[in-house]
């Protein structure tokens, strides 16, 4: 009964997310309530849920807000110009080479394994350019998003992670065989990036000129951007971000913290006054604080859903509805439908509750341990940053002014197929074993 009740209230989310019927905020934080008062819950039990989800994501939203402030700054200021002004110069305004330097900086962005700090890093840098070139952002946000996923299969991401320590096997053993998967599914990526890249081209052709701003508001907005710009500060505010950058990769101190930080020496190093640096901080916070009382609201879901032990019974429930015939094929079956998984499964609970029964079902038919991980991981690892589960992924909504809906409209089917290719592919390099 709870698996029903979990699912019900996972499509529903899903279906009102893609609707655009309500706001997310409205989504995450009602159904799952609801969910959990016809599963027999009462006000106190759901308040501790809530509580436990929204103590994980809290470090997130202090990350969030401050990134958001704080690359809005460097926007002002035109520390991404240059950045963007050279790429417009070597691409010659080409959105095919636009598009794969994009697979190209998020793969190296993430070697990592920190989503957050991937689209910290691309995100902001990139927009800009796409904006200008008029390309969608939802293409960025794909080709970012399907790039650090592929590189997540590195032994410190998180997926290798749980599947390692789920049969008790070193990450970097199990990522080794995944290498010549990790390299071709980057190669396929830049293929797809050109496809993707040409279907840009054909929609930007049919749209009509961009009308001409009056001369007043032109020059208002000139004179502005000109007022905010420090090129004299470029090398100091880039050195600034590199620290913010490397202190990120370290892990020595929170996110947050860091962001903190940084705004708080980019504020007084770029703008003198109260007022100005005031002024600032109010030009972005209300994006920031949009999104950071989204992330809040999906913790909130992530907590409810978790704390009721929905998504742990989807997980058992959802292997033992199969024929007979099919469960020695299991590992690959479940690889198949891995990115539709990640919209109905928190990571946890995909590593930790559906992966031990897999591999201990298909284990009894002489599949070894290794290959039902590599199915799983690989069948679901590309649809990572498609899951309203992924707080990584309301960052990078956040920063880039997108929604969840249009965002799962755009790239699902897309990360879908993707997905299932790479997965034929690992079966039919042994990879993945039958």
């Amino acid at each position: 009964m709870l698996s029903i009740i979990g699912l019900i209230a996972i499509l529903t989310i899903i279906i009102l997310l893609i609707s655009n019927r309500v706001t997310p905020i409205v989504a995450l934080v009602l159904v799952p309530i609801v969910a959990a008062v016809v599963a027999g819950f009462g006000a106190e039990e759901i308040g501790e849920f809530f509580k436990t989800g929204l103590s994980s994501v809290m470090n997130v939203v202090v990350m969030f807000i401050f990134a958001i402030l704080y690359f809005g700054v460097m926007q002002d200021v035109g520390l991404f110009n240059p950045l963007i002004n050279f790429m417009i110069k070597i691409s010659r305004g080409n959105i095919i080479a636009v598009a794969v330097a994009t697979v190209v900086i998020a793969a190296v962005a993430h070697l990592d394994g920190s989503g957050a700090s991937t689209f910290l890093i691309t995100i902001p840098a990139l927009l800009p350019l796409y904006k200008r070139l008029r390309m969608s952002p939802y293409l960025l946000l794909l080709l970012v998003g399907m790039s650090a996923s592929i590189m997540n299969m590195v032994p410190w991401a998180g997926p290798l992670g749980r599947a390692g320590s789920v049969i008790d096997m070193d990450p970097t053993a199990l990522w080794r065989p995944l290498i010549p998967v990790q390299l071709t599914g980057l190669a396929m990526l830049i293929v797809l990036a050109v496809l993707l890249a040409l279907r840009e081209k054909r929609r930007i052709a049919k749209l009509p000129p961009l009308a001409e701003a009056p001369v007043e508001v032109e020059e208002a907005n000139e004179q502005l951007a000109s007022e905010l710009a420090r090129p004299k500060l470029l090398w100091v505010n880039a050195l600034l971000t590199v620290g913010i950058i490397a202190m990120l990769v370290k892990g020595i101190v929170p996110a947050g913290f860091v962001f903190m930080v940084g705004l708080s020496i980019a504020l007084p190093l770029n703008f003198r006054g109260v007022d100005n640096q005031m002024a600032r901080v109010k030009a972005h916070a209300p994006s920031a604080l949009m999104m950071a009382s989204i992330i809040l609201a999906a913790g909130s879901f992530l907590g409810i859903l978790n704390g009721t032990g929905m998504l742990d019974a989807l997980a058992t429930d959802l292997v033992q509805i199969l024929p007979v015939a099919v469960v020695p094929f299991l590992h690959i079956i479940i690889g198949i439908f891995g990115v539709p998984f990640d919209l109905a499964l928190s990571t946890d609970a995909y590593y930790f509750a559906l992966l031990p029964i897999v591999e201990q079902i298909v284990t009894g038919f002489g599949v070894s341990s290794v290959s039902a991980v590599n199915a799983l991981v690989i069948g679901n690892i590309i649809g990572t940053f498609v899951s309203p589960f992924s707080p990584a992924l309301w960052l990078a909504l956040g920063l880039a002014g997108l929604e969840m809906g249009k965002h799962i409209r755009y790239s699902f089917f897309i990360m879908w197929m993707f997905s299932i290719a790479l997965v034929l592919f690992a079966v039919l390099i042994g990879v993945i074993g039958m």
